[in-house]
């Protein structure tokens, strides 16, 4: 008897049942581990090819290290892991150095990208978003560790990493809608 299966990664294989194939010997024990094995490879093989696909798959790119870092060098690595995210051409961003903290172990930079959409009618924009992204730097670790590089958007709590979060184009609408809606409930 012949049965069609579907296997979850949109893959269709043809596994033969024979009538007896409740009473099975020891002798096709190795036809199973070579079925078995054969599935897991193209199960596996299907799931790369589903990843390679994927349109949200998160880039990163490769940071500086401790003893390659300067505070421009910062700045352009910053901008260079921001233009790794998908995001429509009307929006313009600049990236800057904020504020520099002396810890005790460690130096910390804080630099703040701003984004906005400016329009040939209105070359202000009416609202910004922007990220706060964190250089550390660490006294005590070789020339060759590499930074450590968090970020946050403004007003919100959750720490992100480069090559650990999808960048989504919403959360900066978000962030302009919820100030464009506090601006207006303001009686001027």
């Amino acid at each position: 008897m012949r049965k069609t299966k579907t296997v979850r990664f949109r893959e269709t294989i043809d596994v033969y049942i024979s009538p007896s194939s409740q009473m099975m010997d020891t002798e096709d024990d190795s036809n199973v581990t070579e079925l078995a094995l054969d599935l897991a490879k193209r199960a596996i093989s299907a799931a790369v090819k589903t990843v390679k696909e994927d349109k949200h798959t998160i880039k990163n790119i490769n940071w500086i290290t401790h003893g390659e870092f300067t505070a421009e060098r910062g700045r352009k690595q910053i901008e260079e892991f921001v233009l790794t995210w998908k995001y429509q051409d009307h929006w313009v961003h600049y990236t800057k150095l904020i504020e520099t903290k002396d810890m005790v172990h460690s130096f910390y930079y804080i630099y703040s990208v701003r984004w906005s959409i400016p329009t040939a009618n209105i070359p202000m924009a009416l609202g910004s978003a922007s990220a706060y992204f964190t250089i550390k730097v660490n006294k005590n670790k070789p020339p060759d560790a590499p930074i450590d590089v968090s970020y946050i958007f403004e007003g919100q709590s959750l720490v992100h990493r480069p090559g650990m979060t999808y960048f989504r184009e919403k959360w900066l609408w978000d962030l302009i809608e919820a100030k464009h809606i506090l601006m207006e409930s303001i009686p001027f």
